[in-house]
């Protein structure tokens, strides 16, 4: 019988295959038995120009992988580095790296992410989705306006305007027009409770009306904090019989307001012109932020009538219109 002498060169040569054939193993387990059976589910982002690195650091930490150095691995041994396609993507610990890659390296994206900014109105969502490609931009606008729709969600309005909440949504692949402004207007009925829960303040508007004006609020205001201030303008107004004369209302459902108008604005006939009509505008005119609901209940206390635009986008307040036409001479002819 042979005898085996375990010179070190035969340990070293041994220990070397045995290093390999578990480096073998680790890779093979890693690569075709998913770390877990599908109850652990996560929602992850890979956004247009971020690293392989990255991603699988945390897919590792999310427990989707087991390793995050195997999956750099395998993804530069498939060549897939490079192939990731951005997006919003559903993945569990049923599926292997492979198809994740296989997912990834596809664009098989189970979201799609929209931001609505504050004061956005209807017209504008629909026309970012439609640049977009989400939704087309006709049939976002008659989601909107859908009486059936309008009723389930208790809006007693025209359209769901000023109740779409500004903030950022995860659409689903195959979702429709009707699932958003659902989704939307719904998140609007949480953000409008934290508002109120600490009361309405003094004021006798009507839920409806304090969305309203919330919207001129949000379209007027660059700088948060004056909001209140702004509020308090319209207030004071409302309380003298004076139209608001809101830039903003003299444009809508014409063009976005970009900050300035015109002669012909002004002049132009519509329900929500306040130039030509008093009080307050039929509905919303924009889709306004938690503050500038919150603006709307609780103005600040001032006897400002007028505002005008400074080139940092903050506002100068004047009390008479002699004051204020000084202001228009400084702020703006100049």
């Amino acid at each position: 019988m042979p005898s085996f002498n375990p010179t070190p060169r035969k340990i070293a040569v041994l220990s070397i295959r045995a290093g390999l054939l578990l480096l073998l193993g680790w890779y093979l387990a890693c690569t075709f038995i998913p770390p877990g059976k599908g109850a652990l589910v996560r929602d992850v982002s890979f956004p247009a120009g971020s690293g392989i690195r990255k991603l699988a650091g945390e897919l590792k930490q999310g427990g989707v992988i087991r390793s995050s150095w195997h999956f750099i691995l395998l993804t530069r041994l498939r060549g897939q580095a490079h192939r990731l396609k951005a997006g919003d993507y559903r993945l569990t610990d049923a599926m292997t790296p492979g198809d994740i890659l296989r997912k990834l390296a596809t664009g098989d994206v189970d979201y799609r992410r929209f931001a609505l900014p504050e004061g956005y109105s209807v017209y504008q969502a629909a026309e970012l989705l439609d640049q977009k490609g989400y939704f087309k931009r006709d049939a976002f606008l008659a989601a909107c306006r859908d009486a059936a729709l309008l009723e389930r969600l208790d809006i007693h309005a025209a359209s769901a305007e000023g109740y779409l909440a500004p903030a950022t949504y995860n659409l689903a692949r195959n979702g429709t027009e009707e699932q958003l402004v659902t989704q939307m207007v719904g998140r609007f009925r949480k953000v409008y409770a934290d508002v109120t829960a600490a009361g309405r303040g003094q004021t006798r508007l009507s839920s409806h009306e304090i969305v309203t004006l919330a919207s001129l609020i949000e379209k007027e205001a660059v700088s948060g904090e004056e909001k209140p201030v702004i509020s308090s303008v319209f207030y004071n107004r409302l309380r003298l019989g004076m139209p608001l004369q809101s830039d903003p209302t003299a444009v809508y459902g014409v063009r976005a307001f970009s900050g300035k108008v015109t002669k012909a604005d002004i002049g132009r006939p519509s329900p929500y012109n306040t130039y030509l009509v008093k009080g307050l505008p039929p509905g919303p005119i924009g889709n306004p932020g938690a503050d500038a609901l919150r603006a709307a209940l609780h103005p600040a206390r001032s006897d400002y009538l007028y505002f005008v635009a400074r080139q940092d986008g903050t506002h100068y307040f004047s009390r008479t219109l002699e004051e204020h036409n000084r202001a228009v001479a400084r702020y703006l002819k100049n």
